[in-house]
């Protein structure tokens, strides 16, 4: 199971450690050395660690001093785990940036006699930003090592029955009013310039959005999409979850409801940038309530979810 990744801790080192593996992926900034670099040496990893950092503090469970996105998707992986007692499956999770790494927890696999390794990026949609780097980093490893399991990858399920099935279920167990009419999709922005190289990322998010619309249909509440967490002067995905909270306020909507099906675990982007900061911007502006329904997490539909589409895809070895 591998998840995007999350700093090990809020202080500026670990903070500078990690927006320095992040924003080096030539997969999240598509400039060269020259140009990127004395931009991410210079300036970004000089003040946004500190900015960062507080950031993070703000949604950092303190008890286990870890982010949320590492211990959901943590516990996810060890429910999956007890799912799968009477087989002969061993289940582990990774971090595309930060810790544990892919390459040590595939080591640890292959110690343990794994010759057959199935790796779940846990983005139902497509994006060379993510499920292609998680990839990449898979073939890093693979690349050094002279016997190679055989590996599969989870396809992108941004439009898989048990998914859209999992989120029509969530969102109704979650939504605070049987009056609700409107919910905002939000999901994490690119550049618009990587969708017009060819990223499939709007059209999965887009696809998501229209298959929750036709399960909505009998409660007659309509689901708008949003992107989210821009970074940077260029144009990105749009439009932009301000501009929507502008539109509702303009309209005199004056309650706003908002999911993030993109992300599969709760962690900064969503707790703080949608829970905290969107719902003071939208109260700002004029609005009423926000009510920000939690991802899917570690929940049971989450795991019956996960637990479906892994037993498809592990067809043929199991």
């Amino acid at each position: 199971m591998v998840n995007l990744g999350t700093p090990e801790n809020t202080d500026y080192i670990n903070m500078w450690k990690y927006l320095r593996e992040f924003l080096s992926d030539k997969r999240i900034i598509e400039l060269t050395k020259i140009i990127w670099y004395p931009i991410l040496y210079g300036i970004i990893l000089i003040f946004r660690p500190k900015k960062s950092g507080k950031l993070y503090d703000t949604i950092w469970n303190k008890k286990y001093n870890e982010s949320p996105l590492k211990i959901f998707t943590r516990n996810i992986t060890k429910k999956l785990q007890k799912k799968y007692e009477k087989e002969k499956i061993e289940f582990a999770f990774a971090m595309n940036y930060g810790f544990p790494r892919i390459s040590e927890e595939l080591k640890k696999l292959k110690s343990k006699g794994c010759e057959k390794i199935l790796i779940f990026p846990m983005y139902p949609q497509y994006s060379a930003t993510t499920t292609a780097s998680v990839i990449d980093n898979v073939n890093r490893y693979l690349g050094k090592e002279r016997w190679l399991p055989t590996i599969r990858f989870v396809p992108p399920y941004y439009e898989d029955k048990e998914y859209i099935e999992a989120l029509y279920k969530h969102i109704k167990q979650n939504l605070k009013t049987n009056n609700t009419k409107k919910i905002l999709c939000s999901f994490h922005g690119i550049p618009k310039k990587y969708f017009y190289k060819g990223d499939p990322y709007h059209c999965h998010c887009a696809k998501t959005v229209r298959l929750l619309n036709e399960k909505f249909k009998k409660e007659k509440i309509k689901l708008e999409m949003s992107f989210q967490s821009r970074f940077g002067p260029q144009e990105w995905l749009r439009p932009y979850m301000q501009e929507k909270m502008d539109e509702k306020i303009e309209k005199k909507e004056k309650t706003l409801t908002v999911i993030a099906p993109g992300f599969s675990v709760d962690c900064l982007e969503t707790l703080e940038e949608i829970e905290i900061q969107g719902k003071e911007e939208f109260i700002e502006k004029g609005g009423d309530s926000f009510n920000y329904i939690k991802c899917l997490n570690d929940s049971d539909i989450s795991i019956n979810m996960y637990f479906k589409i892994i037993n498809r895809e592990l067809s043929g070895w199991i």
